[in-house]
């Protein structure tokens, strides 16, 4: 079998160690008790050739139509489990037809468009271990009060327990990228709704954070809030001192003063 070229439009570095592969492969804990492992962007395998081991019910999703027949021809036995398409644009939800994992080395360039759609399926994503850019790793993973602590952080917070688990160097990857890696795990809390409007907390948490550096009372002025509210000492502080708690008290409040 002749090997897949990373390609660059696609933002594909290939993991190479072995030891890092399984080490993630390994990470992986099925979560509630779930079999199904959905692997995205799997390139030439090294981390599924893992998964395989850990007696998982493995499906492979990946855009790189290079990759997708390589994959083929390696894992025959696989068949309609390796599916030819974007993670980003396909239904899971179906295909997946039921709670399942999500792992993989995620494209740096659409590793936060991957979250927000696991965001949009959390109700069937159990657990997430992936590795990406250490930067994001670090901002999802990071507690409040933290200058990496941003949108993702919250909204992910939210709904999944985060550990960042270690960190990978450039030099492991074909091509090498220019930073580090982080690899991180996401495992689904008991948290079924949220205690308020929900499409208003993500809308709040985005408002909240588009000023980092003021406060949030300029950073939600512009949602039209009472003039109560504003004088709510917590809007004294910026969008990332708040928790999860505090962001679902500001969306009540919010909600209220415009019910006034």
């Amino acid at each position: 079998m002749e090997k897949v070229k990373p390609k660059k439009h696609l933002g594909q570095h290939f993991l190479t160690d072995l030891s890092i592969a399984e080490k993630i492969a390994k990470a992986v804990t099925g979560h509630g008790g779930v079999k199904k492992v959905l692997e995205i962007g799997p390139g030439m395998g090294v981390l599924t050739d893992f998964l395989l081991l850990e007696d998982w019910d493995l499906y492979l999703v990946d855009i790189d139509k290079e990759s997708i027949a390589y994959l083929h021809q390696k894992y025959p036995s696989l068949g309609s489990k390796i599916i030819d398409g974007d993670y980003l644009k396909e239904d899971f939800k179906n295909i997946m037809n039921g709670p399942y994992v999500v792992a993989g080395n995620f494209p740096y360039n659409i590793s936060s468009q991957i979250f927000f759609k696991v965001l949009e399926e959390r109700d069937q994503v159990t657990e997430v271990v992936c590795m990406l850019q250490k930067e994001v790793a670090q901002r999802i993973a990071s507690p409040k009060g933290n200058k990496d602590y941003g949108i993702l952080s919250v909204l992910l917070q939210a709904f999944y327990d985060i550990e960042y688990l270690f960190t990978v160097p450039p030099g492991v990857f074909n091509p090498p990228p220019k930073v580090n890696s982080g690899v991180i795990r996401l495992k689904r809390n008991q948290v079924e709704k949220l205690d308020c409007n929900e499409k208003l907390f993500f809308r709040v948490v985005k408002q909240g954070f588009s000023t980092r550096r003021k406060t949030l009372r300029n950073a939600v002025k512009s949602m039209g809030i009472s003039e109560e509210l504003k004088a709510d000492t917590l809007l004294e502080k910026r969008a990332e001192q708040l928790g999860v708690e505090e962001f679902i008290y500001l969306t009540n409040k919010i909600e209220e003063s415009w019910n006034q």
